[in-house]
């Protein structure tokens, strides 16, 4: 009997995964298809050619599914994706989220490489800029880092810029984080973030993409996948954004998805703070701390957070680094307070100047050593060219 169930399940999978790779057929269409045929997917692959022309698909589409093409590259591409390491989840499974099913055109079947489970707990999407200043690196990782920490899943693409520091924060605080990809759940992208997708499977997190194994970066891909991190999250968080950006996709997506968007406000001479800025304006949330995202959650969403955390697990607990924060001023030496003095969080300051700075108290070895020393503690944080930033 477990296997008959098995062998259903697994036929079931396999069409909705046909369906998906039938050419000139797209999530919308294979939805108004599923209505033609009363939502028996079966009758899909067992309707004439006639009947599948009649329902409206192209003739590319119709003949590929009447011939059986369709479920050969479907039963073809369940190997693949299980040779990447991969499952693929559709809508009839335990573990599709039904968040997604909210949306318009939500996808069809997903691709993913970790905990599939996590995809229906309550995630915050954090989206911006690739190329974020020192601000808004700072910004993004110590909002993820709390936010993960108080249980939350933190959202995003893993992009360069906030994407990768938003996964970074959330790992930091040993939190779950789920990364949206418009590749091939083979084709880590770009290449210098594999190790950071490691990372997050590795961490019990998960990576996922709607696009067929071995899928290339095409730029028209990712405004695609940015409804799937705004569909999968509660809300959506914006920390930089310049005026045109993907970013203002995911937004307008969260937006007409009726998401909570929430963004980080930012120096208005910069052209990074254009799209937060003006977010703020049309009514987002300004946000400063993880407590203006969490205090703005509905309560049911609050309620399931809480009831997944650890008993008798306490806030300051769960953040790396929360005692001994207590005791910051105590415990530095007086050059490391020379230094901290001399750095900003919302600007870098280079090797050379930082010298220049604290010339008259310190040597060159001196700040070396204690760059070295504070780098460790995670008190700041080397960028790109020798410069340093204060850490939050």
């Amino acid at each position: 009997m477990a296997t008959s169930a098995t062998s259903a399940a697994t036929r079931e999978r396999t069409l909705w995964l046909a369906l998906a790779l039938t050419p000139g057929i797209g999530p919308t269409r294979a939805r108004k298809l599923l209505e033609r045929f009363a939502h028996k997917l079966e009758a899909i692959f067992r309707a004439s050619l006639t009947e599948l022309e009649a329902s409206g698909l192209p003739a590319e589409a119709a003949q590929s599914i009447f011939s059986g093409q369709s479920f050969s590259a479907a039963e073809e591409e369940f190997g693949k994706a299980h040779a990447c390491g991969a499952h693929i989840i559709t809508p009839d499974d335990d573990h599709w989220p039904q968040r997604l099913n909210q949306i318009y055109d939500p996808p069809i079947v997903l691709y993913v490489k970790g905990d599939a489970a996590l995809l229906s707990k309550p995630a915050i999407a954090m989206v911006g800029t690739r190329h974020p200043t020192p601000y808004g690196i700072g910004m993004a990782g110590r909002l993820a880092q709390d936010l993960a920490a108080h249980g939350l899943v933190i959202l995003s693409g893993m992009a360069r810029g906030i994407d990768s520091h938003a996964h970074r924060g959330a790992l930091n605080a040993k939190g779950k984080t789920i990364a949206v990809w418009g590749t091939g759940i083979d084709v880590p992208y770009p290449r210098e973030n594999k190790k950071l997708a490691e990372e997050i499977v590795a961490a019990g997190g998960a990576i996922i993409t709607e696009f067929p194994v071995s899928t290339f970066a095409a730029p028209q891909n990712f405004p695609i996948r940015n409804r799937i991190i705004s569909g999968l999250s509660v809300a959506v968080l914006v920390v930089e954004a310049a005026e045109y950006s993907g970013t203002r996709i995911t937004a307008r997506c969260a937006l007409e998805q009726d998401r909570e968007v929430f963004a980080v406000p930012g120096n208005v001479t910069n052209k990074n703070s254009w799209g937060p800025n003006t977010l703020i304006k049309q009514g987002a949330k300004l946000t400063a701390t993880w407590e203006d995202i969490w205090e703005d959650l509905p309560a049911d969403v609050r309620a399931a957070v809480q009831a997944d955390r650890p008993a008798g697990s306490s806030d300051d607990e769960s953040i790396p680094g929360a005692a001994a924060s207590l005791f910051t001023d105590t415990q530095l030496s007086p050059h490391e307070k020379r230094i901290l003095a001399a750095l900003k969080t919302d600007d870098s300051v280079q090797l050379d100047e930082l010298i220049e700075r604290v010339e008259q108290h310190m040597s060159a070895s001196e700040v070396f050593a204690v760059l070295f020393e504070l780098e460790l503690a995670g008190k700041i944080k080397q960028l790109p060219g020798k410069n340093f930033v204060k850490v939050f």
